[in-house]
C-alpha cells in the first residue's frame, strides 16, 4: 500500500465527515467541499492502487 492509497483514503473519510456535519448544520458550502474532497480521495486511491497494480 503506498502513500497516494492512505492519503486518498484519509481525503474520503474527512470528505464524508464534511459532508454529514454540512448536512447537520444546513451549510450547502461545507456540503459540497466535502463532496468534492470525497471524490479527490477516490481518484486518488484509485491512482495509489493503480501504482500498486503496476509495480507487481
Amino acid at each position: 500500500m503506498n502513500r497516494d492509497r492512505i492519503v486518498g483514503s484519509a481525503k474520503q473519510v474527512k470528505g464524508a465527515i464534511e459532508q454529514v456535519t454540512g448536512r447537520i448544520l444546513g451549510d450547502s458550502k461545507l456540503c459540497a467541499d466535502g463532496m468534492k474532497d470525497e471524490a479527490d480521495g477516490k481518484v486518488q486511491n484509485s491512482i495509489g492502487g493503480l501504482k500498486d497494480a503496476l509495480k507487481k
